[in-house]
């Protein structure tokens, strides 16, 4: 039963009542979209409100469905709880309500941070709440990486995994950074957009992330140090609805092994 809620600043908020709304939420980074199946009105009204009341009205996305689900006693109350202002400490994170299950994911700013958010979560369920805390401390290099790749799209041509001109002479300049980070593990991840059947998305995004693979590899990065996956269209960061959106979908991502 699973409840989504993603991404400012790009914190990335995910209450869990129903897993099949996942793939369809998408945010900017000033949005917070709130995405799933709850049972009933009053609940989705309530986990709207407090959305609202952390983040602002104007940066929250509704995607929010009531469905023929069942929640645990007090759900909406204990999902209230968890939407608290510390959460905007973390990046690049989400948050995962899943009835009695919680997890959290993203990067802090120390390991002080990390442990004390997920405690402050703890103690704010009953005993029946399983917490997992899978924040991890934000690396230097990541930041290096990000500005490298500076919000950029690396390009493929439609609907395969060849590079286009320009994806290339972005990847020319992420290969400088890599080679300069060393002995540093990363790990490159592949998006598609939402149209098509999502299992050949899912391919054609690992091809693609296997393609920067081999291009930073023929490069001099050392393809010992990257590791390549794709997520197809389920982690999108804007709307599928638009042709700008499913363009800034089709992306890569790098991101800094642990």
């Amino acid at each position: 039963m699973p409840l989504w809620m993603r991404g400012l600043l790009p914190t990335l908020l995910c209450l869990a009542l129903a897993p099949a709304a996942m793939a369809q939420t998408a945010a900017t980074p000033n949005q917070v979209v709130v995405a799933g199946t709850v049972p009933d009105e009053a609940t989705r009204n309530a986990i709207l409100a407090k959305v609202r009341e952390v983040y602002g009205a104007e940066r929250v996305v509704d995607q929010l469905g009531v469905g023929p689900v069942v929640a645990p006693p007090n759900w909406s109350g204990y999902v209230q709880k968890l939407v608290s202002p510390q959460l905007k400490q973390v990046s690049r994170g989400q948050l995962d309500i899943n009835g009695n299950n919680i997890e959290l994911k993203g990067e802090v700013a120390n390991e002080s941070q990390r442990q004390q958010i997920a405690a402050d979560i703890a103690t704010s369920l009953n005993p029946t709440y399983a917490v997992r805390n899978a924040l991890r401390v934000a690396a230097q290099e990541q930041t290096v990486l990000d500005a490298t790749l500076a919000n950029r799209i690396i390009e493929f041509e439609p609907g395969s995994s060849v590079l286009r001109p320009a994806g290339r002479n972005i990847l020319d300049e992420m290969a400088a950074t890599l080679l300069k980070l060393g002995a540093k593990k990363v790990e490159v991840i592949g998006h598609t957009d939402s149209q098509g059947a999502r299992d050949t998305n899912v391919v054609l995004s690992l091809a693609r992330a296997d393609a920067v693979r081999s291009y930073l590899a023929n490069k001099g990065v050392a393809p010992s140090l990257i590791t390549t996956s794709g997520s197809g269209p389920d982690r999108p960061v804007a709307s599928n609805d638009t042709p700008d959106g499913r363009a800034r979908n089709r992306r890569i991502e790098f991101r800094l092994g642990q």
